[in-house]
Formats: C-alpha cells, sequence, structure tokens
C-alpha cells in the first residue's frame, strides 16, 4: 500500500528583520517593505541612488522598490542582474 503523504516542503525563510539589509532601512521603508512581505516580495539590496537610499524587493521574477520616505513603486524602471 503506497502512502498518500506528501513530503514537508519548509517554506519559510529568514524574517526580514534578520537581513544585513533591514538594517539600512529608514522606518518608512521598514514600514513599507513589511506591507510588501505580505505579497511574498523579499528585501533583496539596499541601492543609494543620488544620496537616497532605494531598497529592491523581488517576487517571482517581479522587482519592486521603496524609496526613503517609503513610497512603492511595483513597475520601476531598474535594471537588475
Amino acid at each position: 500500500m503506497q502512502s498518500l503523504n506528501k513530503p514537508i516542503v519548509e517554506r519559510r525563510r529568514e524574517p526580514p528583520e534578520q537581513s544585513v539589509w533591514w538594517e539600512k532601512l529608514s522606518l518608512a521603508q521598514k514600514f513599507s517593505a513589511s506591507s510588501l512581505g505580505k505579497f511574498g516580495y523579499e528585501l533583496s539590496f539596499v541601492r543609494n541612488e543620488n544620496g537616497q537610499s532605494l531598497a529592491v524587493l523581488m517576487c517571482d521574477g517581479g522587482v519592486a522598490v521603496i524609496t526613503e520616505d517609503g513610497d512603492i513603486n511595483t513597475d520601476p524602471d531598474i535594471k537588475v542582474r
């Protein structure tokens, strides 16, 4: 008789607060990143652009950025290698 139990896949990842990038975010960026996290976005890195930090998050090939003020753009003009 064959078991119908499938192996359990661990989907939890390290919480964003554990990321080295998390410390580089402004408070507004942290709030916005937490909101995007509910949709599966994960903080990838923080870029310094023109003296302002820009948080870059990714989700299933999609990219979102968050300005230092916490403004979210889910269709940014940014190239990620």
